[in-house]
């Protein structure tokens, strides 16, 4: 019986050394993404069928500092609602895209502004994130030619490189970007904006992974100009939820202006 017994567990042990490997090399493979998807994974961090959170904005330049506070919704990829919570003198502003629209509205004047695509690239009320950044009109995967152009281990951490380069006729201002993602779970860790004389404009780095909103997300993202090192815009996510039932009209200009 004792022979039997060792001779079965080493049977079972040499099994497990033998199947292991398959199983943990079809788990890897079920998990690797191609740099389409990893683009898209990007872009859509915040995204679900909807959300709903809010997030505080910390602008820093060399001659004044402010934090906004601001409440968002989005739904898909082409619906989303960013509304200025505090500070008083800007509560109310707001930015809605619906589609290929985009509309900001100025409480103080009670006026409704609608966006041309060449505002995209504009700074969003003084920060150094621009429209696009806040209500993601462009995408990465449609409008650009990328591929991976870096894997490996780069300051002691393992990464991945996707370089991007604008399509023909696409209304972007970025003469090439790079996105810069750990292959462990293919969230951004950094993303680095060239301008079309392909020179570092802006670089923006992610941090303080956690579960948010029931996901592993990147809680916090920073933006710093090339050009004016010691100035930053933060954006620090205080909650959002996913899928939730919104009601029909919150992307409407109605709702812009409540």
């Amino acid at each position: 019986m004792k022979i039997f017994r060792n001779t079965l567990l080493a049977v079972l042990a040499i099994s497990c050394i033998l199947i292991t490997p398959s199983f943990v090399s079809m788990g890897m493979a079920a998990e690797r993404l191609s740099a389409k998807e990893i683009l898209n994974k990007v872009d859509d961090l915040f995204r679900g069928k909807s959300s709903k959170g809010k997030m505080t904005m910390s602008i820093k330049t060399i001659h004044w500092e402010r934090t906004l506070s601001l409440q968002f919704w989005s739904e898909g990829k082409d619906k989303s609602l960013i509304r200025i919570l505090a500070p008083k003198k800007e509560k109310g502003t707001a930015t809605l895209r619906s589609f290929n629209n985009i509309w900001n509205y100025l409480p103080k004047v009670k006026r409704i502004i609608k966006l041309p695509s060449s505002m995209m690239s504009a700074s969003w009320m003084g920060s150094h994130f621009t429209n696009d950044d806040l209500v993601k009109e462009s995408r990465m995967a449609d409008d650009y030619t990328f591929e991976v152009t870096f894997q490996g281990k780069r300051n002691n951490q393992e990464i991945i490189d996707i370089t991007c380069y604008p399509k023909p006729g696409a209304a972007v201002v970025w003469g090439k970007v790079v996105v810069i993602a750990r292959p462990e779970d293919y969230l951004p860790i950094a993303s680095r904006y060239y301008d079309e004389d392909l020179n570092l404009a802006r670089t923006m780095i992610f941090s303080k992974i956690g579960l948010l909103g029931g996901r592993l997300l990147p809680a916090k993202m920073v933006i710093i100009p090339e050009d004016k090192p010691k100035e930053k815009t933060e954006i620090t996510y205080d909650n959002i939820h996913f899928d939730l039932e919104l009601p029909k009209d919150t992307f409407s200009l109605r709702n812009l202006q409540k």
